[in-house]
């Protein structure tokens, strides 16, 4: 029965790409844009098969999916943290909150240049820098879903004898577990912005860096590699993060 309902979802999920690749390629057959500044699309896909094969290619998305995803776990660590704590205490509330008015609207790029000041050209600058993005659309998300658990449910497994230290293992994190994996899951998308755009400002390798090495020597088709790369990994990092709630959401209908 899954399987009818898979094929037309995947086909809606594929057109609008192939529309993209068709209306690129329309750009440049018809003299839209010249190839030098957009290279056809099979000229692209080409050079990135060619690239992915290479150790030095490899080595640049390394780099990436490195800062990518240590700064994206230290974001779910604090931020599930900080909001289930939040919505259990009204005096953590007190404080995490207009902490988080005043930081969330923040474009936190804005704080690269102290990050490097700071934590210097590595990977610290940039994983916090992901960290900090990531960080907010989790812990808003954790704060709502554990704030609007039903009280019956910790009421009944208070009743049954769930001892107090339990309640939030066994009852809050499982019912405001939707909420926090879609928090995550904008997290994750923020992050593999973020990351590709530090790298893009200051960096001597990753996908980023060989974007801005290609647009300095003026070698259009290696400027759409990465760009491509980019875009897939996140499609493949949002497909796993899909496989995953499904699988810790099974015993929701909406899953």
């Amino acid at each position: 029965m899954m399987s009818r309902f898979l094929s037309p979802n995947v086909a809606l999920g594929i057109a609008p790409i192939v529309m993209v690749i068709a209306l690129w390629q329309g750009l440049v057959s018809f003299g839209f844009a010249p190839a030098v500044l957009l290279p056809p699309p099979g000229f692209v896909f080409g050079r990135l098969l060619q690239q992915l094969v290479t150790s030095t290619f490899q080595q640049e998305i390394a780099a990436t999916l490195i800062r990518l995803f240590a700064g994206f776990a230290i974001a779910v660590v604090v931020g599930v943290s900080v909001g289930i704590a939040a919505a259990a205490s009204p005096a953590i509330n007190a404080v995490v909150r207009p902490i988080v008015r005043v930081l969330a609207p923040l474009p936190k790029v804005a704080l690269y240049p102290a990050l490097l000041l700071l934590l210097g050209f590595g990977h610290g600058s940039k994983i916090t820098l992901v960290a900090a993005d990531a960080l907010f659309p989790i812990l808003l998300s954790t704060y709502y879903g554990a704030s609007t658990v039903e009280q019956k449910l910790i009421w009944s497994a208070m009743a049954a004898g769930t001892p107090r230290r339990e309640i939030l293992f066994k009852v809050v994190l499982p019912a405001a577990m939707p909420s926090i994996l879609t928090g995550c899951r904008i997290g994750l998308v923020i992050s593999c912005i973020v990351v590709f755009l530090a790298e893009m400002i200051t960096s001597t390798d990753g996908l980023g860096h060989a974007l801005v090495t290609a647009a300095r020597t003026f070698q259009a088709v290696d400027m759409f590699v990465p760009l491509i790369t980019i875009s897939l990994l996140g499609l493949i990092l949002n497909g796993l993060l899909g496989v995953l709630r499904s699988y810790l959401l099974r015993g929701f209908p909406e899953a």
